[in-house]
Formats: structure tokens, sequence, C-alpha cells
């Protein structure tokens, strides 16, 4: 039984231990200035609409290209 519990706690442990830290828990920039996480991005994309660089369309395939289900800043 000791050995049960020990067990479940380590299994417990391990898996809190795994799921700390957001990688969009804040936005990160390149030495460039590109956005590197899918909250900088999105930042990035709100700007330029607001600035009228881009079209409403270019920055949701934007933000699908790179935050979206198969996107590369996951």
């Amino acid at each position: 039984m000791k050995i049960c519990y020990i067990l479940s706690l380590l299994v417990a442990t391990t898996a809190l231990v795994a799921c700390q830290g957001d990688p969009n828990a804040r936005p990160i920039y390149g030495e460039t200035g590109l956005p590197k996480n899918c909250r900088a991005i999105v930042q990035t994309n709100i700007d330029a609409y607001r600035a009228k660089q881009y079209t409403a369309d270019e920055v949701m395939d934007s933000l699908e290209r790179n935050c979206g289900a198969n996107g590369h800043s996951w």
C-alpha cells in the first residue's frame, strides 16, 4: 500500500512539474524584433491592422498560419 501511495504521489508530482510554464504567458520577440510566440504574433497583427498596414483577411491568415491548429508558433 505504501509503494502504491509513493508511486501515485510521484506520478502526480511529475505531471504537475511537466505542465508548468506557458510559452505564451508573455510576448517573446527575436533578436531581429520579429515575434517568436503566438502572444507576440497576435499583438503584432493587431498593431499592424490598426495602422492599416494589413487587411483583416491578411491578419486572420497570419494568425491561422502561425497560431492555428497546425501553426508554426505552438
